[in-house]
């Protein structure tokens, strides 16, 4: 018996998707300090855009998940893909505060139709049982591929074009996402029949199951943390950092502001995350993932903390990084993974969605409360604590998960 395929087109076409998308997403980051200096806004209103962004994003996630299974995939990705770079144009000629946080819905919604739920899902359905953990885990790392030289490319075009253009820029690169529809196949929508019997008894009994509720409530601190580096980090880099040595490595890499380092440090967590995301991957379907959940949430909350309570140096930066990287996405491959095992892959994309929807509530609150408490206490360490508070609550609250198949409804025939 020959052994299935992992490479397939579709999980090479969902990779190439998702690289793009999280490219761009993961440099938002870097545009905090031009915007809040191009406009004399307070911190907290660029980062605002960015929390609600990732909010629409997360309430999206679902809805986006519903469409492509009713519609099938290739709609839901159009018409993110549209959203997204229609979001990013709007936001470019935006002048005002109110006006940047309403257009980040429109982007918010689009990176859901491009995103995780959408593609994971389309990826979980091709791949094989035995392929299907590792495959969701390469997946999931093409999105970090993405992350290592988003911010980078952001950096850099901000040095020839100003922000308003990087982001028509971005806008077409969105678009070009679309030339990879052809490698996910026909992605064909459900039955009307299959749908209308048993969508709604599949929502209605894993929100009755304590097992989906507490992974729903586990994916929170990953969305506080991750949705809090990625738009502050590049910021709280570059103003409470230790000089960069002159005459040291860094330096010598062209490296010599931490305004750098900040967009550097996001490619880092990136680069490292592509490891930590296929091994999480591969680790999935050889293990209770539940308990490799807990364990990454752990040694989460504990880098997090010896980081803070640490001097910053540019040496700690790059270690942090490095470390906070290998864990950054694992959680996306066991997530999705654990909730195709328990509830099956029909509906997968919606079920994920909801959880993810956790997921962006707590990227909000990240991003938000970044803003937020920075302009009332002048730094980032209050918020830094809470991360570290709720990643330590995660990973106690998946202890508990019955990692175990539930049986679901079979559609009736028809």
């Amino acid at each position: 018996m020959t052994q299935a395929r992992i490479f397939t087109p579709v999980l090479i076409g969902g990779s190439l998707i998702l690289l793009i998308n999280f490219a761009l997403r993961a440099s938002f980051g870097v545009f905090q300090i031009p915007v809040a200096a191009d406009f004399g806004w307070p911190r907290a209103e660029f980062s605002l855009a960015i929390a609600i962004q990732n909010l629409a994003w997360g309430i999206g996630q679902p809805i986006f998940g519903a469409l492509a299974e009713r519609w099938g995939d290739r709609w839901a990705i159009i018409l993110g893909a549209i959203l997204y770079s229609l979001g990013l144009i709007l936001t470019a000629f935006a002048t005002t505060p109110a006006g940047v946080q309403l257009l980040e819905i429109i982007v918010g919604f689009g990176i859901a139709g491009t995103g995780f739920g959408v593609i994971l899902a389309v990826v979980g359905r091709a791949a094989s049982d035995e392929n299907r953990s590792l495959a969701l885990g390469i997946a999931t790392a093409a999105g970090s591929a993405g992350q290592v030289f988003g911010a980078p490319l952001a950096e850099i075009l901000l040095g020839f074009y100003h922000w308003q253009s990087v982001f028509v820029i971005f806008s077409v690169i969105v678009l070009a996402t679309l030339l990879f529809l052809p490698m996910l196949g026909d992605g064909k929508p459900a039955t009307r029949s299959e749908l209308e019997d048993s969508m709604g008894t599949v929502l209605k009994r894993a929100f009755r199951d304590p097992s989906y509720l507490m992974i729903f409530a586990g994916f929170f601190s990953c969305g506080y943390q991750l949705g809090f580096i990625t738009a502050h980090f590049p910021a709280m880099i570059t103003e409470m950092c230790g000089p960069i040595d002159p005459a040291g490595m860094l330096a010598g890499l062209g490296i010599t502001t931490t305004s750098a380092l900040g967009a550097i440090a996001i490619s880092l967590i990136g680069l490292a995350n592509i490891g930590g995301a296929i091994l999480a991957g591969y680790l999935g379907k050889r293990y209770t993932k539940k308990y490799l959940l807990a364990g990454i949430y752990t040694l989460r909350t504990i880098a997090a903390a010896a980081f803070i309570l640490t001097p910053m140096t540019p040496g700690t930066v790059i270690v942090f990084s490095l470390v906070m990287g290998g864990l950054w996405l694992a959680t996306v491959p066991l997530t999705s993974g654990l909730v195709a095992y328990i509830y099956g892959l029909r509906y997968m994309a919606t079920l994920y969605g909801f959880v993810f929807l956790s997921h962006q509530i707590g990227s909000f609150m990240g991003v938000w409360l970044g803003g937020w408490l920075y302009d009332i206490s002048g730094d980032y360490l209050l918020v830094w604590w809470i991360g570290v508070g709720v990643g330590a609550f995660s990973a106690l609250i998946h202890l508990p998960v019955r990692e175990a198949p539930v049986r679901m409804p079979v559609p009736a025939a028809v």
